[in-house]
């Protein structure tokens, strides 16, 4: 293995929300699906800035999540690479990159579906709501709407999947009505977590067609503002992205086509991403259970989730590929998967944590070659993470993926803190006291 060679901040970098979301959140178009697992699109221009990237050059996100990467490359008329293993996500992106959709069709049809769920009303003549709500939808989505709007969101659904529209307006009112299924919604669905017997009294009543329609005639605003504002020659850019395994992207992405690479894999946290889009899977019939989540997504995704993992699986043993190329970060591992192996059995939930951290690192590692791979040289790779500490075995994410970019080729890193993490947990029993961190991780391919 290469010698060690990096650089570290002792101090937190300038801006510390850039691992989060916040930012995207009163951005047109960024916001119009919240990811739990989002970051700041202002991250993206400013490290595009700094690795001086300009039109016509080439962007990649193998993490590409709800497209922040991605949008933000459009619009600077940079072209751009992205790959999303969870399909429901991916479709959120494919909506938020077009911008050439017909706005008058988005108009007209609007008008049509607010007739069509107007007169749905009226014809009704379902007794009792409830009965027939129970016919459409899992136990999950009744607890979390009154039936009066969940029946408008219904009407809402069908109209807009048997509308006679253009592929292109029904993306957008797909996009549109999840938006706004957590905010009409009387429990506590905030992200990342669904608490179906806590009230939301602000979701009261609502309407749910108004809603939507505001909702849409909003990102039909986004769209245009956005276009505004974007570089004019953004419609010369390329945007290739795919529902796939970043793992494996060699019939995806040409070797050495990539200027750079900005992204933010999921963080060794246990944290089901699957799971997160439950609601919006169930509202649209797309998974009726734990099972089939788990079937049609949750195996796609890498490793992040002890709910992934089945025990008697060899995928989770360290591989062999981590061994050769990486051996010290392959000692270190295997000492503390064993030591996790070793305190699971003494706790109640035994969580999977042993094999959560070694299936992580065998799937990070073919996803960071495959990085180096299609990167030029004289580039950089850009990874937002965060380390973590599960039974309170410390995993210092950051270094070890800075180190594992040395073993597949890369010539140097860098590690930046942005914020530490955690500390309001710290009075919770339960929980380790292993102070974390959010931190920038910069690899250099010479």
């Amino acid at each position: 293995m290469k010698q060690l060679s990096f650089i570290e901040t002792e101090k937190p970098v300038e801006n510390q929300e850039w691992g989060t979301f916040k930012d995207s959140l009163r951005a047109p178009i960024h916001n119009w699906f919240v990811y739990p697992a989002g970051f700041s699109y202002k991250a993206v221009e400013s490290s595009i800035r700094t690795s001086d990237i300009q039109e016509g050059q080439v962007v990649y996100d193998p993490f590409m999540g709800s497209g922040t990467t991605n949008l933000v490359a459009k619009k600077l008329a940079i072209n751009s690479y992205g790959v999303e293993a969870h399909p429901f996500v991916f479709r959120i992106t494919q909506t938020k990159m077009n911008w050439e959709v017909d706005r008058d069709d988005i108009a007209h049809a609007l008008r049509e579906v607010e007739t069509q769920v107007r007169n749905r009303k009226i014809n009704f003549n379902g007794s009792d709501v409830h009965a027939f709500l129970q016919d459409e939808f899992p136990k999950l989505i009744l607890k979390c709407y009154e039936d009066s709007t969940l029946l408008d969101l219904l009407f809402i659904r069908n109209a807009v999947v048997e509308g006679r529209f253009s592929q292109a307006v029904k993306d957008i009112f797909f996009v549109g009505l999840t938006n706004i299924l957590r905010q009409v919604s009387t429990a506590a669905t905030g992200w990342p977590y669904i608490a179906p017997n806590k009230q939301k009294t602000s979701s009261l009543n609502k309407n749910a067609l108004y809603e939507f329609a505001r909702q849409i005639n909003k990102m039909v605003c986004d769209i245009r503002n956005t276009v505004d504002e974007a570089n004019p020659n953004y419609k010369d850019s390329f945007h290739k992205i795919f529902n796939a395994d970043s793992r494996n992207t060699q019939e995806l992405i040409p070797s050495l086509c990539v200027d750079h690479v900005f992204t933010s894999p999921p963080y060794l946290n246990n944290f089901d991403y699957a799971d997160r889009t439950r609601l919006e899977l169930y509202f649209w019939g797309e998974a009726k259970n734990w099972g089939e989540i788990s079937r049609d997504i949750r195996t796609r995704l890498i490793t992040s989730a002890t709910t992934q993992i089945s025990r008697d699986d060899p995928r989770y043993n360290l591989s062999k590929k981590l061994q050769e190329a990486c051996p010290d970060v392959f000692d270190f591992l295997q000492k503390s998967v064993l030591k996790l192996s070793e305190i699971r059995l003494t706790r109640g939930g035994k969580k999977s944590y042993d094999y959560l951290v070694s299936g992580y690192f065998n799937d990070m590692i073919q996803i960071i070659a495959e990085v180096y791979r299609v990167l030029k040289n004289d580039t950089k790779a850009v990874f937002v993470l965060g380390d973590s500490a599960p039974y309170g075995v410390h995993i210092p994410t950051d270094d070890l993926i800075g180190k594992i970019g040395l073993g597949v080729g890369f010539s140097d890193y860098r590690l930046d803190t942005l914020r530490e993490r955690g500390g309001k947990w710290k009075n919770n029993p339960q929980r380790h006291n292993v102070l974390l961190r959010e931190s920038i991780v910069t690899l250099t391919k010479a």
